[in-house]
């Protein structure tokens, strides 16, 4: 009774070291929000100090708004990743149910290929990237920031799996019903598989939206620059920084993101549950 006494207290104990440790690491990665938060909705003068009678203020962001052309970034940066996300979705859709249910020659070397892709980060080839668009004639466009990204090995093996552990009954009963593979595809993989786009889709889209290097070194003008480019144009300043306005410029670019996680995060977690994503 003693043993099991102790090895009960000793569960409890590491069961609150470990809650501690969590509520420590999230205040520590909530405390820069919260900043965020207190600096653009008060004054200048108390971006340094924690008055809570402070009054607050939507000045910060009319000033950050006119201050930068935010409008079209957003229009640039929803154009971008809508782009990107709906050719991914054809391609790795296309790919994944290719490498899942046919044989072909050199399938399985393929899809090595398509895994060693995981493997090589992004910013390996920027140089290589940069060269192809300017040969191509697209560089400092919409396009040019998406292209190298329209095919993605992460959703191509997500999707793969799932539609592996699609039973092949579904198949040939569809195949029997005398839909062409395409239809098979659109009738039976697709709906089966909504959860894991969902996952691909988030991922996709916080990616992109939040993707700095690349459009940074691929664009030079308003028209094409997303917002965090033009966040950290707009933040580069000679004379000095108003952290007010940076940081409700930052909010702006960060809120549509966030406000869809606040209103969809059951979603959210159940699609990435669904969907296998550890």
């Amino acid at each position: 009774m003693n043993a099991a006494t102790a090895l009960y207290e000793r569960r409890a104990s590491a069961l609150a070291l470990e809650t501690l440790a969590a509520w420590v690491l999230g205040i520590l990665w909530v405390l820069p929000l919260l900043f965020a938060f207190w600096t653009a909705f008060h004054p200048a003068e108390f971006s340094t100090r924690l008055v809570l009678g402070a009054p607050l203020t939507l000045e910060n962001f009319e000033k950050a708004w006119q201050a930068a052309p935010f409008a079209r970034y957003f229009v640039n940066t929803v154009t971008l990743v809508t782009m990107i996300l709906g050719a991914q979705l054809v391609l790795v859709t296309l790919a994944a149910y290719a490498f899942a249910r046919f044989e072909f020659p050199g399938r399985d070397v393929a899809f090595a290929l398509v895994l060693v892709q995981l493997m090589v980060m992004p910013d390996v080839l920027l140089v290589e990237n940069y060269r192809t668009m300017t040969a191509l004639g697209i560089k400092d466009t919409i396009l040019a920031i998406g292209l190298p990204y329209f095919a993605s090995a992460f959703g191509i093996f997500l999707l793969r799996q799932t539609f592996k552990t699609v039973p092949k009954e579904l198949d040939e009963a569809a195949r029997v019903e005398g839909c062409s593979p395409l239809a098979t595809l659109w009738k039976v993989y697709v709906p089966l598989a909504r959860p894991t786009y969902l996952a691909f889709a988030l991922v996709s889209v916080s990616y992109h939206w939040n993707n700095f290097l690349w459009p940074l070194i691929i664009t030079n003008s308003v028209e094409s620059r997303p917002l965090t480019v033009g966040l950290q144009v707009f933040s580069a300043t000679d004379q000095g920084i108003d952290w007010s306005i940076i940081n409700a410029a930052t909010l702006l670019s960060a809120g549509p993101l966030l406000i869809a996680f606040l209103l969809f995060q059951r979603q959210f977690v159940q699609s990435f549950m669904r969907a296998g994503i550890k």
